[in-house]
């Protein structure tokens, strides 16, 4: 079977969703190939329910895939150990949950190689571009510090009344899982979600992620878009406590 994928050059509009390679592709969900990655383009993908992700050698690659991993705020799931871990943390003194105040650095820590790869998505220009929507209050960053050192990050795109996830990283125990939490806590309190998160994995699954139809998620970005946005992404750990509490 031969599939066909559209080819960007920068400036051009995305292909409608259902033209996605489909599930029995070699590449289910790729939409096109090529373009450029700014700011602009960026904005423009996500309120289509389309997102990059390619390697550095690689051209920019464009993905709708079907289903799609969301989870809903209030369907988090935490586990006892998660919760022995979310008290330990909020205890130490020393540790501090912000956001937005060091974005880049955040998208830096993620972009580091892991432990079972040595690839990462997050090229410079996925950096810079996300930086620039940053700018425009359009991305965000949840950070847990301890004293000077950011010690766990999580950063995502917000557009309306809908969250798309993108990449998160820690260096203490379920640092990113708490995160999440946060993100959590803090979309309820605003009344905003679903959260994105793309790709279907066994670690969103556990904490309470869900695939949902293409079609079905289409439907919640076309509603949400019609939403206003939180006026401040501001939130620290006595947020969290309150907005958390039925998870602790």
């Amino acid at each position: 079977m031969t599939w066909t994928l559209a080819r960007l050059r920068p400036g051009d509009r995305f292909p409608p969703p259902e033209q996605a390679l489909p599930n029995d592709a070699p590449y289910p969900g790729l939409l096109a190939v090529g373009g450029r990655v700014d700011a602009k383009t960026l904005q423009a993908a996500y309120a289509q329910g389309v997102f990059p992700w390619f390697g550095a050698d690689e051209p920019p690659l464009w993905w709708t895939p079907d289903p799609r991993m969301v989870l809903v705020p209030a369907e988090l799931k935490v586990r006892r150990s998660l919760r022995q871990s979310a008290r330990r943390h909020l205890r130490e003194a020393r540790l501090a949950l912000r956001t937005d105040s060091d974005f880049r650095a955040v998208m830096q820590a993620c972009a580091a190689p892991r432990r079972d790869t040595e690839q990462t998505w997050i090229v410079p220009a996925i950096v810079d571009a996300y930086c620039t929507l940053h700018t425009q209050g359009l991305a965000h960053s949840f950070e847990l510090w301890r004293d000077d050192e950011l010690v766990a990050g999580l950063y995502c795109v917000s557009l309306g009344g809908m969250v798309f996830g993108e990449s998160m990283f820690t260096r203490v125990d379920d640092g990113s899982k708490l995160l999440l939490m946060a993100l959590c806590g803090f979309c309820l309190r605003h009344g905003i979600g679903p959260i994105d998160c793309q790709q279907q994995t066994a670690h969103l699954a556990n904490m309470g992620a869900r695939p949902w139809p293409r079609d079905a998620f289409m439907r919640a970005l076309e509603q949400s878009s019609q939403a206003q946005g939180p006026a401040s992404w501001r939130y620290d750990w006595s947020q969290f406590q309150r907005d958390c509490a039925p998870w602790l």
